[in-house]
């Protein structure tokens, strides 16, 4: 296996751990937030989903974007299969951007985000995506605790 297949397959795994938290996730609790200044566990999907876009984005143009207007923006919030429905031809199309890549594009290729303060190798750049999405969906396993809520094994 080579690196971009090993990086995929870390994309399919975070994924797929992910969704294990997110369709457990009780439609009575998907608007539940531990504090008025948090996002609930409906925005954390969505807000997980859009800032993949939002990389994708970033990787191909090499760097942070000067604007971003988000087909994700001004969508009502219905349910979590609706944002995965919605998501899946964004998540398609990194993936295949992923597949483009070379071997030696993961350590030539830089991704300036010196507006949030770095600048990283591609294959760098790659797997913080990856962690960006797992912290957050610790995170909703954290706001399931708080609420009371039976968290989903995601350790098989």
């Amino acid at each position: 296996m080579n690196s971009i297949e090993l990086i995929i397959l870390n994309f399919n795994e975070v994924r797929r751990r992910s969704l294990k938290v997110w369709t457990s996730i009780p439609n009575e609790k998907l608007h539940w937030k531990p504090d008025d200044e948090a996002m609930n566990c409906l925005e954390m999907i969505r807000h997980v989903l859009e800032s993949e876009h939002y990389y994708h984005l970033a990787i191909k143009n090499r760097g942070s974007l000067s604007v971003f207007e988000s087909p994700f923006e001004n969508r009502p919030f219905t349910s979590v299969n609706a944002e995965l429905e919605f998501a899946e031809p964004y998540r398609n199309d990194f993936i295949g951007t992923i597949k483009s890549f070379t071997e030696e594009d993961l350590t030539n290729i830089k991704i300036d985000r010196s507006d949030s303060g770095y600048i990283r190798d591609l294959g760098d750049m790659l797997l913080r995506v990856a962690y960006h999405e797992s912290v957050h969906t610790g995170q909703l396993l954290d706001y399931l605790r708080t609420a009371g809520v039976p968290r989903i094994r995601i350790w098989d």
